[in-house]
Protein backbone atom coordinates (compact mmCIF):
# COMPACT_ATOMS: atom_id res chain seq x y z
CA UNK A 1 0.00 0.00 0.00
CA UNK A 2 2.83 2.37 0.81
CA UNK A 3 4.27 1.72 -2.62
CA UNK A 4 0.96 2.54 -4.35
CA UNK A 5 0.56 5.74 -2.29
CA UNK A 6 4.09 6.83 -3.23
CA UNK A 7 3.35 6.39 -6.93
CA UNK A 8 0.17 8.48 -6.62
CA UNK A 9 2.11 11.31 -4.97
CA UNK A 10 4.81 11.18 -7.65
CA UNK A 11 2.25 11.32 -10.50
CA UNK A 12 0.45 14.23 -8.86
CA UNK A 13 3.71 16.12 -8.50
CA UNK A 14 4.55 15.60 -12.18
CA UNK A 15 1.12 16.85 -13.24
CA UNK A 16 1.45 20.00 -11.13
CA UNK A 17 4.94 20.67 -12.56
CA UNK A 18 3.71 20.26 -16.14
CA UNK A 19 0.76 22.60 -15.52
CA UNK A 20 3.06 25.22 -13.99
CA UNK A 21 5.44 25.06 -16.95
CA UNK A 22 2.55 25.46 -19.39
CA UNK A 23 1.27 28.53 -17.58
CA UNK A 24 4.71 30.07 -17.42
CA UNK A 25 5.25 29.59 -21.16
CA UNK A 26 2.09 31.55 -21.91
CA UNK A 27 2.65 34.24 -19.31
CA UNK A 28 4.19 37.51 -20.50
CA UNK A 29 7.21 39.06 -18.84
CA UNK A 30 6.62 41.44 -15.99
CA UNK A 31 6.93 45.15 -16.82
CA UNK A 32 10.00 45.43 -14.63
CA UNK A 33 11.78 42.61 -16.43
CA UNK A 34 10.66 43.79 -19.85
CA UNK A 35 12.35 47.15 -19.35
CA UNK A 36 15.68 45.41 -18.79
CA UNK A 37 15.52 43.15 -21.87
CA UNK A 38 16.29 44.51 -25.36
CA UNK A 39 13.30 44.65 -27.69
CA UNK A 40 14.92 42.26 -30.18
CA UNK A 41 15.29 39.58 -27.50
CA UNK A 42 11.60 39.77 -26.62
CA UNK A 43 10.50 39.04 -30.18
CA UNK A 44 9.86 35.48 -31.17
CA UNK A 45 12.22 33.63 -33.49
CA UNK A 46 11.58 35.16 -36.96
CA UNK A 47 9.90 33.12 -39.62
CA UNK A 48 12.50 32.39 -42.32
CA UNK A 49 9.81 32.87 -44.98
CA UNK A 50 9.75 36.55 -44.03
CA UNK A 51 13.38 36.80 -45.15
CA UNK A 52 13.51 35.57 -48.77
CA UNK A 53 17.18 36.57 -49.00
CA UNK A 54 18.16 33.81 -46.56
CA UNK A 55 18.72 30.45 -48.22
CA UNK A 56 19.84 27.09 -46.98
CA UNK A 57 21.59 25.98 -50.17
CA UNK A 58 22.28 27.00 -53.77
CA UNK A 59 21.17 23.77 -55.41
CA UNK A 60 18.62 25.46 -57.68
CA UNK A 61 21.13 27.97 -59.01
CA UNK A 62 23.66 25.23 -59.76
CA UNK A 63 21.07 22.99 -61.41
CA UNK A 64 19.15 25.58 -63.43
CA UNK A 65 21.87 28.07 -64.37
CA UNK A 66 24.83 25.67 -64.61
CA UNK A 67 24.15 24.56 -68.23
CA UNK A 68 24.73 28.15 -69.44
CA UNK A 69 28.26 28.24 -67.98
CA UNK A 70 31.19 27.02 -70.09
CA UNK A 71 34.87 26.26 -69.67
CA UNK A 72 37.19 28.24 -71.94
CA UNK A 73 40.61 26.76 -72.75
CA UNK A 74 43.31 28.73 -74.57
CA UNK A 75 46.31 27.38 -76.46
CA UNK A 76 49.43 29.34 -77.45
CA UNK A 77 50.56 29.89 -81.00
CA UNK A 78 52.39 26.77 -82.22
CA UNK A 79 55.53 28.16 -83.78
CA UNK A 80 57.01 24.75 -84.57
CA UNK A 81 54.15 23.25 -86.58
CA UNK A 82 55.59 24.41 -89.92
CA UNK A 83 59.17 23.30 -89.23
CA UNK A 84 60.33 20.60 -91.64
CA UNK A 85 61.92 17.52 -90.12
CA UNK A 86 65.60 17.36 -91.08
CA UNK A 87 66.69 14.41 -88.94
CA UNK A 88 66.48 11.49 -89.17
CA UNK A 89 66.70 11.46 -92.96
CA UNK A 90 63.62 10.10 -94.77
CA UNK A 91 63.66 6.35 -95.38
CA UNK A 92 66.00 5.46 -92.53
CA UNK A 93 63.99 3.47 -90.00
CA UNK A 94 65.96 0.37 -88.96
CA UNK A 95 69.24 1.89 -87.85
CA UNK A 96 70.06 0.63 -84.28
CA UNK A 97 71.40 4.08 -83.39
CA UNK A 98 68.03 5.64 -84.23
CA UNK A 99 66.12 2.92 -82.36
CA UNK A 100 68.17 3.67 -79.23
CA UNK A 101 67.32 7.38 -79.23
CA UNK A 102 63.72 6.77 -80.26
CA UNK A 103 63.22 4.62 -77.16
CA UNK A 104 64.21 7.49 -74.87
CA UNK A 105 62.61 10.30 -76.88
CA UNK A 106 59.11 11.75 -76.59
CA UNK A 107 56.55 10.46 -79.09
CA UNK A 108 56.15 12.33 -82.40
CA UNK A 109 54.17 15.55 -82.12
CA UNK A 110 54.83 16.04 -78.41
CA UNK A 111 56.52 19.15 -77.09
CA UNK A 112 57.77 19.02 -73.54
CA UNK A 113 58.62 22.69 -73.60
CA UNK A 114 55.21 23.91 -74.72
CA UNK A 115 53.41 26.24 -72.33
CA UNK A 116 50.48 24.72 -70.49
CA UNK A 117 46.97 25.60 -71.53
CA UNK A 118 45.29 28.46 -69.75
CA UNK A 119 41.79 28.16 -68.41
CA UNK A 120 38.94 30.59 -67.94
CA UNK A 121 35.18 30.46 -67.79
CA UNK A 122 32.34 32.12 -69.64
CA UNK A 123 28.58 32.10 -70.00
CA UNK A 124 26.24 31.80 -72.97
CA UNK A 125 24.11 34.84 -73.84
CA UNK A 126 22.50 33.61 -77.08
CA UNK A 127 21.14 30.20 -78.04
CA UNK A 128 23.28 30.16 -81.19
CA UNK A 129 26.58 30.42 -79.33
CA UNK A 130 27.60 33.94 -78.25
CA UNK A 131 29.66 33.69 -75.04
CA UNK A 132 30.99 36.37 -72.70
CA UNK A 133 34.35 35.83 -71.01
CA UNK A 134 37.37 37.70 -69.65
CA UNK A 135 39.45 39.73 -72.13
CA UNK A 136 42.83 39.32 -70.44
CA UNK A 137 42.56 35.53 -70.44
CA UNK A 138 42.08 35.21 -74.21
CA UNK A 139 44.56 37.90 -75.27
CA UNK A 140 47.17 36.64 -77.71
CA UNK A 141 45.77 33.12 -78.07
CA UNK A 142 45.71 31.27 -81.36
CA UNK A 143 43.18 28.59 -80.43
CA UNK A 144 40.20 28.77 -78.09
CA UNK A 145 38.15 25.72 -77.14
CA UNK A 146 34.83 25.94 -75.34
CA UNK A 147 33.48 23.00 -73.33
CA UNK A 148 29.80 22.99 -72.42
CA UNK A 149 28.48 21.72 -69.11
CA UNK A 150 27.35 18.49 -70.83
CA UNK A 151 30.86 17.82 -72.15
CA UNK A 152 30.42 18.92 -75.77
CA UNK A 153 33.46 20.76 -77.14
CA UNK A 154 33.58 23.48 -79.79
CA UNK A 155 36.27 25.52 -81.48
CA UNK A 156 35.54 29.18 -80.68
CA UNK A 157 36.28 32.36 -82.59
CA UNK A 158 36.89 35.80 -81.08
CA UNK A 159 34.08 38.16 -82.08
CA UNK A 160 35.62 41.08 -80.21
CA UNK A 161 37.69 41.95 -77.16
CA UNK A 162 37.93 45.15 -75.10
CA UNK A 163 40.96 45.31 -72.76
CA UNK A 164 39.79 48.66 -71.34
CA UNK A 165 36.72 47.09 -69.74
CA UNK A 166 38.03 43.52 -69.49
CA UNK A 167 35.15 42.09 -71.57
CA UNK A 168 35.50 39.66 -74.48
CA UNK A 169 32.87 38.09 -76.75
CA UNK A 170 33.56 34.73 -78.39
CA UNK A 171 31.30 32.57 -80.50
CA UNK A 172 30.70 28.92 -81.36
CA UNK A 173 28.53 27.35 -84.06
CA UNK A 174 25.66 25.71 -82.20
CA UNK A 175 21.89 25.86 -81.77
CA UNK A 176 19.43 25.51 -78.91
CA UNK A 177 21.91 26.29 -76.15
CA UNK A 178 20.95 27.19 -72.59
CA UNK A 179 21.20 30.94 -72.07
CA UNK A 180 22.13 32.85 -68.90
CA UNK A 181 19.49 35.22 -67.55
CA UNK A 182 20.67 38.82 -67.25
CA UNK A 183 19.77 40.76 -64.10
CA UNK A 184 20.39 44.27 -62.79
CA UNK A 185 23.36 45.08 -60.54
CA UNK A 186 21.66 48.30 -59.46
CA UNK A 187 19.58 46.32 -56.96
CA UNK A 188 22.60 44.73 -55.25
CA UNK A 189 23.31 45.72 -51.67
CA UNK A 190 26.33 45.14 -49.45
CA UNK A 191 25.80 41.98 -47.41
CA UNK A 192 23.59 40.33 -50.03
CA UNK A 193 24.17 36.68 -50.94
CA UNK A 194 25.66 35.97 -54.38
CA UNK A 195 27.00 32.90 -56.15
CA UNK A 196 29.34 32.18 -59.02
CA UNK A 197 29.72 29.14 -61.25
CA UNK A 198 33.05 28.61 -62.96
CA UNK A 199 35.54 26.04 -64.18
CA UNK A 200 38.63 26.29 -61.93
CA UNK A 201 41.72 24.72 -63.49
CA UNK A 202 39.49 23.44 -66.32
CA UNK A 203 37.90 20.85 -64.03
CA UNK A 204 34.31 21.64 -64.98
CA UNK A 205 31.49 23.49 -63.30
CA UNK A 206 31.99 24.39 -59.65
CA UNK A 207 29.81 26.72 -57.60
CA UNK A 208 30.96 29.06 -54.84
CA UNK A 209 28.88 31.42 -52.74
CA UNK A 210 29.51 34.49 -50.62
CA UNK A 211 28.30 38.00 -50.00
CA UNK A 212 28.64 41.38 -51.67
CA UNK A 213 31.29 43.39 -49.82
CA UNK A 214 30.97 46.61 -51.82
CA UNK A 215 28.81 47.47 -54.82
CA UNK A 216 31.07 50.11 -56.37
CA UNK A 217 34.81 49.69 -55.91
CA UNK A 218 37.09 51.67 -58.24
CA UNK A 219 40.64 50.28 -58.13
CA UNK A 220 43.70 52.34 -59.07
CA UNK A 221 45.18 51.66 -62.51
CA UNK A 222 42.55 49.05 -63.31
CA UNK A 223 39.38 49.16 -65.39
CA UNK A 224 37.51 52.45 -65.62
CA UNK A 225 34.45 50.55 -64.36
CA UNK A 226 33.54 50.59 -60.64
CA UNK A 227 33.63 46.89 -59.73
CA UNK A 228 31.46 44.72 -57.50
CA UNK A 229 33.61 43.44 -54.62
CA UNK A 230 32.73 40.09 -53.05
CA UNK A 231 34.32 37.57 -50.69
CA UNK A 232 33.97 34.72 -53.18
CA UNK A 233 36.89 32.32 -53.42
CA UNK A 234 38.61 32.88 -56.76
CA UNK A 235 40.61 30.08 -58.35
CA UNK A 236 42.46 29.89 -61.65
CA UNK A 237 40.01 29.49 -64.48
CA UNK A 238 37.24 31.51 -62.87
CA UNK A 239 37.93 34.72 -64.78
CA UNK A 240 34.81 35.17 -66.91
CA UNK A 241 32.50 33.35 -64.49
CA UNK A 242 29.02 34.80 -64.04
CA UNK A 243 28.25 36.45 -60.70
CA UNK A 244 24.62 35.67 -59.84
CA UNK A 245 22.05 36.94 -57.40
CA UNK A 246 19.72 34.57 -55.53
CA UNK A 247 17.31 34.56 -58.46
CA UNK A 248 20.04 33.05 -60.61
CA UNK A 249 20.33 36.23 -62.68
CA UNK A 250 23.76 37.34 -63.84
CA UNK A 251 24.69 40.65 -62.23
CA UNK A 252 28.40 40.68 -63.09
CA UNK A 253 31.29 38.89 -64.73
CA UNK A 254 34.22 37.80 -62.57
CA UNK A 255 37.49 39.51 -63.46
CA UNK A 256 40.96 38.27 -62.43
CA UNK A 257 42.67 39.82 -59.44
CA UNK A 258 44.51 43.08 -60.14
CA UNK A 259 48.22 43.00 -60.87
CA UNK A 260 49.24 43.46 -57.24
CA UNK A 261 47.55 40.27 -56.09
CA UNK A 262 49.04 40.39 -52.59
CA UNK A 263 47.25 43.66 -51.82
CA UNK A 264 43.87 42.25 -52.86
CA UNK A 265 44.36 38.71 -51.55
CA UNK A 266 41.13 36.97 -50.50
CA UNK A 267 39.03 39.51 -52.42
CA UNK A 268 37.18 39.00 -55.69
CA UNK A 269 35.83 41.52 -58.17
CA UNK A 270 33.21 41.47 -60.90
CA UNK A 271 32.36 43.87 -63.72
CA UNK A 272 28.70 44.97 -63.43
CA UNK A 273 26.62 43.26 -66.09
CA UNK A 274 25.00 46.48 -67.34
CA UNK A 275 28.42 47.80 -68.37
CA UNK A 276 29.31 44.38 -69.79
CA UNK A 277 26.23 44.39 -72.02
CA UNK A 278 26.97 47.92 -73.26
CA UNK A 279 30.40 46.75 -74.34
CA UNK A 280 28.97 43.51 -75.77
CA UNK A 281 26.72 45.43 -78.15
CA UNK A 282 29.73 47.29 -79.56
CA UNK A 283 31.76 44.09 -79.87
CA UNK A 284 28.91 42.35 -81.68
CA UNK A 285 28.46 45.18 -84.17
CA UNK A 286 32.02 46.40 -84.69
CA UNK A 287 34.37 43.77 -83.23
CA UNK A 288 35.77 46.37 -80.84
CA UNK A 289 34.59 48.92 -78.30
CA UNK A 290 35.47 52.59 -78.07
CA UNK A 291 35.50 54.70 -74.93
CA UNK A 292 35.81 58.42 -74.39
CA UNK A 293 38.42 59.97 -72.13
CA UNK A 294 39.20 63.45 -70.84
CA UNK A 295 42.80 62.72 -69.86
CA UNK A 296 42.81 63.17 -66.10
CA UNK A 297 43.39 61.04 -63.02
CA UNK A 298 41.01 61.71 -60.13
CA UNK A 299 40.55 60.81 -56.49
CA UNK A 300 37.86 61.10 -53.83
CA UNK A 301 37.17 64.45 -52.17
CA UNK A 302 37.29 63.84 -48.41
CA UNK A 303 35.92 66.17 -45.76
CA UNK A 304 39.32 67.69 -44.90
CA UNK A 305 40.13 68.14 -48.61
CA UNK A 306 36.79 69.81 -49.22
CA UNK A 307 37.48 72.30 -46.43
CA UNK A 308 40.97 73.02 -47.74
CA UNK A 309 39.57 73.77 -51.21
CA UNK A 310 36.73 75.86 -49.84
CA UNK A 311 33.97 73.44 -50.82
CA UNK A 312 30.84 73.28 -48.68
CA UNK A 313 30.47 69.51 -49.13
CA UNK A 314 32.89 66.66 -49.97
CA UNK A 315 31.47 66.20 -53.47
CA UNK A 316 33.07 65.97 -56.89
CA UNK A 317 36.21 64.37 -58.31
CA UNK A 318 39.59 65.87 -57.40
CA UNK A 319 42.02 66.00 -60.35
CA UNK A 320 45.43 64.64 -59.32
CA UNK A 321 47.13 64.74 -62.73
CA UNK A 322 46.40 65.93 -66.26
CA UNK A 323 47.72 64.16 -69.36
CA UNK A 324 49.74 66.56 -71.49
CA UNK A 325 48.05 67.02 -74.84
CA UNK A 326 44.79 65.46 -73.62
CA UNK A 327 41.35 67.08 -73.82
CA UNK A 328 41.50 68.41 -70.24
CA UNK A 329 44.96 69.90 -70.74
CA UNK A 330 43.82 71.62 -73.93
CA UNK A 331 40.91 73.13 -71.99
CA UNK A 332 43.30 74.55 -69.39
CA UNK A 333 42.47 72.19 -66.52
CA UNK A 334 45.16 71.34 -64.01
CA UNK A 335 45.82 69.26 -60.89
CA UNK A 336 43.83 70.55 -57.93
CA UNK A 337 40.69 71.28 -59.92
CA UNK A 338 37.57 69.55 -58.59
CA UNK A 339 35.14 68.35 -61.27
CA UNK A 340 31.64 69.00 -59.91
CA UNK A 341 29.46 68.60 -63.01
CA UNK A 342 29.33 67.02 -66.47
CA UNK A 343 26.75 68.02 -69.06
CA UNK A 344 24.62 69.60 -66.36
CA UNK A 345 24.65 66.54 -64.10
CA UNK A 346 26.19 66.82 -60.64
CA UNK A 347 29.30 64.70 -60.04
CA UNK A 348 28.72 63.48 -56.50
CA UNK A 349 31.93 61.45 -56.18
CA UNK A 350 34.97 60.28 -58.12
CA UNK A 351 33.88 56.66 -58.44
CA UNK A 352 31.47 56.95 -61.33
CA UNK A 353 33.10 59.78 -63.31
CA UNK A 354 35.47 57.52 -65.32
CA UNK A 355 32.62 55.18 -66.32
CA UNK A 356 30.35 58.11 -67.22
CA UNK A 357 32.99 59.51 -69.57
CA UNK A 358 34.00 56.09 -70.94
CA UNK A 359 30.41 55.33 -71.94
CA UNK A 360 30.52 58.32 -74.30
CA UNK A 361 31.98 58.02 -77.79
CA UNK A 362 35.32 59.59 -78.71
CA UNK A 363 34.71 62.90 -80.46
CA UNK A 364 31.75 63.74 -78.23
CA UNK A 365 31.68 67.34 -77.01
CA UNK A 366 31.00 67.67 -73.27
CA UNK A 367 30.63 70.53 -70.81
CA UNK A 368 32.51 70.28 -67.52
CA UNK A 369 31.99 72.34 -64.38
CA UNK A 370 34.96 72.43 -62.04
CA UNK A 371 35.91 74.22 -58.82
CA UNK A 372 39.05 76.33 -58.70
CA UNK A 373 40.06 79.18 -56.40
CA UNK A 374 36.71 79.21 -54.56
CA UNK A 375 34.67 79.55 -57.76
CA UNK A 376 32.96 77.30 -60.31
CA UNK A 377 34.47 77.44 -63.78
CA UNK A 378 33.34 75.92 -67.06
CA UNK A 379 35.13 74.13 -69.89
CA UNK A 380 34.07 72.49 -73.14
CA UNK A 381 36.06 69.40 -74.15
CA UNK A 382 36.08 67.03 -77.10
CA UNK A 383 36.67 63.49 -75.84
CA UNK A 384 39.60 61.49 -77.12
CA UNK A 385 39.72 57.69 -77.11
CA UNK A 386 40.93 55.15 -74.59
CA UNK A 387 43.33 53.11 -76.70
CA UNK A 388 44.55 49.56 -76.25
CA UNK A 389 47.90 50.93 -75.10
CA UNK A 390 46.52 53.87 -73.10
CA UNK A 391 48.16 52.74 -69.88
CA UNK A 392 49.01 54.64 -66.74
CA UNK A 393 51.57 54.25 -63.97
CA UNK A 394 50.50 55.01 -60.42
CA UNK A 395 52.49 56.60 -57.65
CA UNK A 396 53.87 53.24 -56.54
CA UNK A 397 55.61 52.84 -59.94
CA UNK A 398 53.46 49.89 -60.85
CA UNK A 399 52.04 49.45 -64.32
CA UNK A 400 49.28 47.41 -65.88
CA UNK A 401 49.91 46.11 -69.40
CA UNK A 402 46.58 44.31 -69.49
CA UNK A 403 46.61 43.87 -73.27
CA UNK A 404 49.67 41.61 -72.88
CA UNK A 405 48.80 40.02 -69.54
CA UNK A 406 51.69 41.71 -67.72
CA UNK A 407 51.80 43.31 -64.29
CA UNK A 408 55.03 45.25 -63.75
CA UNK A 409 56.80 47.47 -61.24
CA UNK A 410 60.10 49.31 -60.99
CA UNK A 411 62.96 47.73 -59.09
CA UNK A 412 64.24 49.24 -55.87
CA UNK A 413 67.95 49.99 -55.45
CA UNK A 414 68.31 47.07 -53.06
CA UNK A 415 66.65 44.72 -55.57
CA UNK A 416 68.97 45.93 -58.34
CA UNK A 417 72.02 45.27 -56.17
CA UNK A 418 70.76 41.86 -55.05
CA UNK A 419 70.07 40.79 -58.64
CA UNK A 420 73.24 42.37 -60.01
CA UNK A 421 71.37 44.43 -62.59
CA UNK A 422 70.93 48.08 -63.41
CA UNK A 423 67.44 49.18 -64.38
CA UNK A 424 64.84 46.72 -65.57
CA UNK A 425 61.30 46.04 -64.36
CA UNK A 426 60.01 43.19 -62.22
CA UNK A 427 57.14 41.01 -63.42
CA UNK A 428 54.40 40.68 -60.79
CA UNK A 429 51.80 38.94 -62.94
CA UNK A 430 51.96 37.01 -66.21
CA UNK A 431 48.91 35.91 -68.19
CA UNK A 432 47.83 35.57 -71.82
CA UNK A 433 50.58 36.51 -74.32
CA UNK A 434 53.14 37.03 -71.56
CA UNK A 435 52.53 33.57 -70.08
CA UNK A 436 52.59 31.98 -73.54
CA UNK A 437 55.96 33.61 -74.13
CA UNK A 438 57.28 31.88 -71.00
CA UNK A 439 57.49 35.00 -68.82
CA UNK A 440 57.02 34.20 -65.13
CA UNK A 441 56.28 36.29 -62.02
CA UNK A 442 59.59 37.33 -60.48
CA UNK A 443 61.36 37.70 -63.83
CA UNK A 444 63.26 40.94 -64.44
CA UNK A 445 62.89 42.35 -67.96
CA UNK A 446 66.17 44.04 -68.91
CA UNK A 447 65.74 44.80 -72.62
CA UNK A 448 62.98 45.11 -75.17
CA UNK A 449 64.52 44.24 -78.52
CA UNK A 450 67.87 46.09 -78.27
CA UNK A 451 66.74 48.88 -75.96
CA UNK A 452 67.63 48.72 -72.23
CA UNK A 453 64.59 48.94 -69.95
CA UNK A 454 64.92 51.69 -67.36
CA UNK A 455 61.39 51.98 -65.93
CA UNK A 456 57.83 50.71 -66.28
CA UNK A 457 56.78 53.93 -68.01
CA UNK A 458 59.57 53.64 -70.58
CA UNK A 459 58.80 49.94 -71.14
CA UNK A 460 55.11 50.63 -71.80
CA UNK A 461 55.86 53.44 -74.25
CA UNK A 462 58.32 51.23 -76.11
CA UNK A 463 56.02 48.22 -76.32
CA UNK A 464 53.09 50.39 -77.42
CA UNK A 465 55.07 51.35 -80.52
CA UNK A 466 55.90 47.73 -81.37
CA UNK A 467 54.08 45.49 -83.83
CA UNK A 468 53.88 41.71 -83.98
CA UNK A 469 56.69 40.17 -81.88
CA UNK A 470 59.15 41.72 -79.44
CA UNK A 471 62.30 40.12 -78.03
CA UNK A 472 62.61 40.51 -74.27
CA UNK A 473 65.86 39.91 -72.39
CA UNK A 474 64.83 38.38 -69.07
CA UNK A 475 66.85 37.73 -65.91
CA UNK A 476 65.50 34.77 -63.93
CA UNK A 477 67.39 34.02 -60.72
CA UNK A 478 70.67 35.06 -62.33
CA UNK A 479 70.08 33.26 -65.64
CA UNK A 480 69.43 35.42 -68.68
CA UNK A 481 67.44 34.48 -71.76
CA UNK A 482 65.60 36.09 -74.64
CA UNK A 483 61.87 35.38 -74.89
CA UNK A 484 59.60 36.36 -77.77
CA UNK A 485 56.20 37.85 -76.98
CA UNK A 486 53.44 38.38 -79.51
CA UNK A 487 52.04 41.93 -79.23
CA UNK A 488 50.31 42.11 -82.62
Amino acid sequence: MASIEFKRIALASLAIAALSASCMSKESLSPALATRVPRGVLSATPDMAAYPGIVSDFENIARIEGPAVVAVNMSPINETSSVKQLWPPPGITNDPFLRFFREFSPPPGSDRGAPAQQHASGFIISSDGDILTDASDIAGTSRITVTLADGRMYRARVIGSDPASGVALVGIHAKGLSVARIGSPSTLKAGEWVASIGSPYGLGNSIVRGIVSNTSRLLPDQSYVPLIQTDLTENAGEGGSPLMNLKGEVVGIETPLPDDGNVYQDLAFAIPIDEVMRVERQLKLHGKATHGRIGVAVQEVTGPLARSFGLKRPNGALVTSVDSGGPAAKAGMRAGDVIVGINGTVVSDSTHLPATVADLSPGTKIDLDYWRDHAVRHATLVLSSIGTHDLSVNTMNRASAGAYGLGLRDLTRDEEQAAGVWGGVRVERSRGPAAFAGIEPGDIILRINRTPVTSTAQFLKKIARSDHNVALLVDRNGMRMFLTMNVG
